[in-house]
């Protein structure tokens, strides 16, 4: 019996509940004496695969490596579809903050949170991104996922669009050293040159809440539940990735246009 039919069957085998898992089986070297009730349904072929799984347990954990590969690989073929099904409610909602090349031919999505330490730290390698490539698209995500502070951030952030300086202070906020809450936003606002009694007023449009629900629901569907996420063709990566991997999946989106 060759190995690779024997893992392919052992991986068969633990789907369906026939094996032990391989905690127990590394463990557990007697049989028990009553069988599990699905050893009863096995044809002989699959019995002998079984004897032989419970004498090399080994076996089973080449088994469940194999497994956990397929498994990824369906999340990500899955994840692939989603963006694709989602694709004009991440490139074209006319309310998300667009940076770098509006016409560019790679877009770089980015899910965050202003009160996010990670958001921050990865904040200066999206500005070097934006330098670096003149035909980088750069859609912004507000996330706010940390409190109410994050949330009076990311509405101040979208209401500041009305004064064309969402980038000035989406900047500034990035470089915040403190937790953000109203007043430092507020005072944050005033910094850049925003009339802060504007924008609180701006600030109680229904259309910015809406734009962050849309956010915290495309989120879900993509199955992004941390910050920073960013989203790259039909990639989507997590945690504050450095400048080089960005690169690299901003090439490969590229090439696959």
């Amino acid at each position: 019996m060759g190995r690779p039919l024997l893992i392919a069957t052992a991986a068969r085998l633990l789907l369906a509940g026939a094996v032990w898992p391989a905690s127990n089986a590394l463990t557990q070297q007697a049989v028990p004496e009553e069988p599990p009730s699905s050893e009863r349904s096995l044809d002989p072929f699959e019995q002998k695969v079984r004897e032989f799984l419970l004498n090399n347990p080994e076996v089973i954990v080449e088994a469940m490596q194999i497994l956990q590969e397929r498994q990824r690989a369906a999340e990500a073929e899955n994840l692939k579809r989603a963006i694709a099904a989602r694709r004009d409610d991440l490139l074209g909602d006319p309310d998300a903050p667009v940076g770098g090349n509006p016409s560019g031919d790679v877009t770089l999505v980015e899910f965050f949170d202003y009160n996010c330490p990670y958001c921050r730290r990865v904040a200066p390698t999206v500005v070097e991104l934006e330098e670096a490539d003149p035909d980088l698209r750069l859609v912004y995500k507000e996330f706010p996922i940390l409190g109410p502070g994050s949330t009076f951030a990311a509405r101040a952030a979208l209401a500041s669009r009305k004064q064309g300086k969402y980038l000035a202070f989406h900047n500034a906020l990035m470089q915040a050293r403190e937790q953000l809450a109203k007043d430092q936003v507020k005072k944050i606002a005033a910094a850049v040159g925003l009339d802060t009694d504007r924008l609180q007023e701006d600030m109680n449009d229904p259309a910015i809440e809406q734009t962050i629900q849309r956010n915290l629901d495309l989120a879900n569907a993509l199955g992004i539940t941390g910050t920073p996420s960013f989203v790259i063709g039909d990639q989507v990566v997590p945690g504050a990735a450095d400048l080089r991997t960005l690169q690299r999946m901003i090439a490969h989106a590229r090439q696959s246009e």
